[in-house]
Protein backbone atom coordinates (compact mmCIF):
# COMPACT_ATOMS: atom_id res chain seq x y z
CA UNK A 1 0.00 0.00 0.00
CA UNK A 2 1.04 3.54 -0.80
CA UNK A 3 0.48 6.80 1.01
CA UNK A 4 -1.38 9.66 -1.20
CA UNK A 5 -2.21 12.90 -1.00
CA UNK A 6 -5.45 13.49 1.13
CA UNK A 7 -4.88 10.35 3.04
CA UNK A 8 -4.78 9.72 6.97
CA UNK A 9 -2.20 7.97 8.38
CA UNK A 10 -0.80 6.77 11.66
CA UNK A 11 3.32 7.29 11.85
CA UNK A 12 6.16 6.40 14.17
CA UNK A 13 8.50 8.61 13.51
CA UNK A 14 12.37 10.06 14.68
CA UNK A 15 12.72 13.53 15.16
CA UNK A 16 16.24 14.88 14.24
CA UNK A 17 16.97 14.96 18.30
CA UNK A 18 16.59 10.95 18.26
CA UNK A 19 13.18 11.01 19.77
CA UNK A 20 10.28 8.70 19.02
CA UNK A 21 6.56 9.58 18.69
CA UNK A 22 3.38 8.42 17.11
CA UNK A 23 0.92 10.56 15.18
CA UNK A 24 -2.09 10.53 13.40
CA UNK A 25 -1.28 12.85 10.32
CA UNK A 26 -3.58 13.73 7.17
CA UNK A 27 -1.37 14.14 4.16
CA UNK A 28 -1.13 17.53 2.13
CA UNK A 29 1.53 17.05 -0.32
CA UNK A 30 4.38 14.81 -0.64
CA UNK A 31 7.77 15.88 -2.61
CA UNK A 32 11.49 15.65 -2.17
CA UNK A 33 11.64 13.42 0.33
CA UNK A 34 9.09 15.21 2.46
CA UNK A 35 5.57 14.71 3.56
CA UNK A 36 3.42 18.07 4.19
CA UNK A 37 0.69 17.25 6.32
CA UNK A 38 -1.58 18.43 9.04
CA UNK A 39 -0.79 16.69 12.58
CA UNK A 40 -4.19 15.64 14.07
CA UNK A 41 -3.14 15.41 17.40
CA UNK A 42 -2.43 18.91 17.50
CA UNK A 43 -4.02 20.41 14.28
CA UNK A 44 -0.88 21.82 13.39
CA UNK A 45 1.25 21.64 10.45
CA UNK A 46 4.33 19.60 10.10
CA UNK A 47 6.88 18.87 7.82
CA UNK A 48 8.41 14.92 8.00
CA UNK A 49 11.15 13.36 6.37
CA UNK A 50 10.24 10.36 5.12
CA UNK A 51 12.97 8.57 5.79
CA UNK A 52 12.54 9.16 9.30
CA UNK A 53 9.16 7.62 9.74
CA UNK A 54 10.07 4.08 11.15
CA UNK A 55 6.60 2.95 10.46
CA UNK A 56 3.20 3.42 9.04
CA UNK A 57 -0.41 2.44 8.65
CA UNK A 58 -3.48 3.62 7.10
CA UNK A 59 -5.76 5.39 9.93
CA UNK A 60 -8.51 2.71 11.38
CA UNK A 61 -10.30 5.82 11.46
CA UNK A 62 -10.08 8.13 7.96
CA UNK A 63 -11.96 10.67 9.66
CA UNK A 64 -10.18 13.56 10.85
CA UNK A 65 -10.08 14.39 14.56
Amino acid sequence: MKMGVGQIIEIVYLDKAGKISQRKIKIKDIRDGMIRATCLTTDAPRVFRIHNILAWQPAKNQRAG
